[in-house]
């Protein structure tokens, strides 16, 4: 999990218990907790006295903040991720929701953007959060065709199409006017040499050539590994993550999200993929369940969401994340193995695909 922490040195097993039935309750009710509901849920035969100092010290550690005149505390960032890390009980997943995520994803579709789509509406309706789904990286996947148009200008629309049934469009900008025909001779040759590959092996087979002495190629040769480079250096660009979002309106009614200004930059956020597209490559990288609370996101913007994420592999190869965006104040044993088991459904179905 991202963050892990060593929170709990100092920590009483009696404080353990109050902070986890504290924020179980705040999760479940939103409501700041004060003693009365702590030594009812607790099960714990404490005095108000007791508890007051039991919260005190856990205030001070930076676990639980009073808000406002509240007699009340709700948790703090850094209290949710001791009880994520250290505290959390799983619940067992829900069979139906499991069978329906089965079912949308064995529901083979031509295209793995539409699959991507209905997973993240599944998600989000599963937990009443916002769903998030990467589209499938096709660098994993291999160029069965290459095809170039003329544009004005010096420019050429190149045409790549993958064993995947996806096709990308990248427009390229050389240095001279190619004709139709040097640009049909030059696909012909990179359709030759580079068909049944993927993009980071061409790149690194056009870096090869390169570096090889230019003298044992002739025109067609050397015309076909310009454009190629060109094409292929945009295709850097072009491999960054897109991703389908379903069930935004589900933050609307989310009492720490109510702020309507706050919620217009998130919205936004969302839109523009920038910052959250670091997020989720972040995700890519790593192993298993990724979970970033309030402001381990680094990006203020999500200072009072978590974000939940678990990668999903086509063969041995990570090739995309599935996620959930919600406030805090979620409920992380359903929505944890929830997110965990949508992974490995969706890489199970991508693989039986291939």
């Amino acid at each position: 999990m991202a963050h892990e922490g060593r929170e709990n040195e100092g920590l009483s097993e009696r404080a353990q218990t109050l902070l986890r039935v504290l924020i179980e309750s705040y999760i479940r009710d939103g409501q700041p907790v004060g003693s009365r509901v702590l030594s009812r849920d607790s099960g714990l035969e404490l005095s108000s006295a007791t508890i007051r100092n039991v919260m005190a010290d856990l205030e001070e550690f930076g676990f639980v903040s009073s808000p406002h005149t509240s007699a009340g505390r709700i948790p703090t960032d850094k209290g949710y991720r001791f009880f994520v890390n250290t505290l959390l009980r799983m619940q067992p997943l829900d069979e139906s929701a499991v069978a329906e995520i089965r079912r949308q994803v064995d529901n083979r579709r031509e295209n793995s953007k539409d699959l991507v789509s209905s997973v993240s509406q599944l998600l989000s309706t599963v937990t009443k959060l916002a769903g998030v789904v990467t589209v499938p990286r096709t660098q994993q996947a291999s160029i069965t065709h290459v095809e170039f148009v003329v544009l004005s200008e010096n420019r050429v629309l190149a045409v790549l199409v993958f064993d995947d049934r996806e096709v990308q469009n990248r427009i390229i900008q050389l240095e001279r006017y190619y004709s139709p025909d040097e640009l049909r001779r030059a696909s012909n040759y990179l359709n030759e040499q580079f068909r049944g590959r993927t993009l980071t092996q061409v790149r690194e087979e056009i870096l090869r050539q390169l570096a090889e002495t230019h003298a044992d190629m002739n025109q067609i040769m050397l015309d076909a590994i310009s454009v190629a480079q060109h094409v292929f250096e945009a295709g850097e660009g072009e491999d960054r993550l897109e991703y389908v979002i379903k069930g935004e309106t589900n933050l609307m009614g989310m009492a720490e999200l109510t702020n309507v200004e706050k919620l217009r930059r998130l919205f936004e956020a969302f839109n523009e993929k920038r910052d959250f597209l670091h997020l989720l490559d972040n995700s890519l990288k790593a192993q298993g369940v990724q979970i970033f609370i309030g402001h381990e996101s680094g990006f203020q913007i999500l200072d009072d969401c978590s974000v939940i994420t678990a990668p999903y592999a086509a063969g041995d190869a990570v090739v995309g994340v599935v996620g959930v965006i919600g406030p805090t104040r979620m409920a992380y044993e359903r929505v944890i193995p929830i997110v965990d088991m949508t992974a490995k459904l969706l890489g199970a179905a991508l693989n039986s695909r291939r």
